[in-house]
């Protein structure tokens, strides 16, 4: 059943680390274990200035793999590689999105690196289900900075009431609440969080539907 307060909902606009995918924080958890597997010399602060430069459009991904130490010829299978075998879609992204799509219009809202995003969409056929997408790559600003929120909201021609947000990260949740955009905690780690939360996809879909 539809929760009253979203009752004059149109957009769903999902983050995508730690909702769409089952890992939050990717860098940590993926990226640098990663590289460090096949090259353990690698400097852990080096490969994180490297995706923040990336994650905010400052260099491109090709960029990111040089600057740790990959050669030029061997990036576009590693980047693949690292893509296609580090990152696990929950399984209930996709059913529930494509009940969600018959009654709101879906977009994402992401800190992530341009070519690796649009990668994993497609791959994990994602896209068909999208209205939208909005990377921190594309737009040189990352949540939780209000201004990426408002970017997303100018392009798809919604007031704040208008739309859901779902993240992960309670200080994200927070600024979106702050500007009047209803809510929800993705809650997978247990955070002490006073607000709207759900553990699972089938728990969000109860909620909105």
């Amino acid at each position: 059943m539809l929760f009253e307060a979203f009752d004059m909902v149109k957009f769903i606009i999902f983050d995508v680390m730690g909702v769409v995918f089952t890992v939050g924080d990717d860098v940590e958890e993926l990226l640098i274990p990663y590289i460090l597997s096949i090259k353990p010399e690698a400097d852990v602060q080096s490969i994180k200035d490297a995706y923040l430069a990336a994650s905010l459009g400052k260099i491109a991904s090709h960029d990111l793999w040089m600057q740790v130490g990959f050669n030029k010829t061997d990036i576009l299978k590693i980047e693949r590689d690292y893509l296609e075998k580090s990152f696990s879609l929950d399984a209930g992204f996709i059913p529930c999105t494509t009940d969600l799509k018959k009654r709101y219009r879906i977009a994402l809202l992401s800190n992530d690196v341009s070519e690796w995003s649009s990668h994993l969409r497609n791959y994990h056929n994602i896209e068909p289900l999208l209205d939208a997408a909005f990377i921190s790559s594309d737009l040189g600003v990352r949540k939780p900075d209000a201004r990426i929120y408002n970017i997303a909201l100018n392009v798809l021609g919604a007031k704040p009431s208008e739309c859901v947000f779902i993240d992960d990260h309670p200080e994200r949740v927070d600024v979106a609440c702050e500007m009047g955009i209803s809510s929800i905690l993705f809650d997978r780690e247990g955070h002490d969080y006073n607000g709207l939360r759900v553990k699972s996809f089938e728990q969000l879909k109860q909620l909105l539907i």
